[in-house]
């Protein structure tokens, strides 16, 4: 799956996450089901796009830094 690095908007706090299927998901080593809120919000998007993401945490805004496809 592809391999994104995204910034949170308000805390330009950096995250790197691979997307992946569902039964292959594991947040502890960064691997998150193409299923979840912020990986759909995350298809088909490219480098310095800004996306917002509706969670059980409430609305977060990411920018893109880099895509990687394996």
């Amino acid at each position: 799956g592809a391999i994104v690095k995204i910034e949170e908007e308000n805390t330009k706090k950096q995250s790197t996450y691979q997307l992946v299927g569902e039964y292959e998901s594991d947040i502890n080593n960064k691997k998150i089901s193409i299923n979840s809120p912020l990986a759909r919000s995350l298809i088909g998007k490219m480098k310095k796009d800004v996306v917002e993401v509706n969670s059980p945490k409430g609305t977060k805004i990411y920018t893109v830094i880099s895509l990687k496809y394996k």
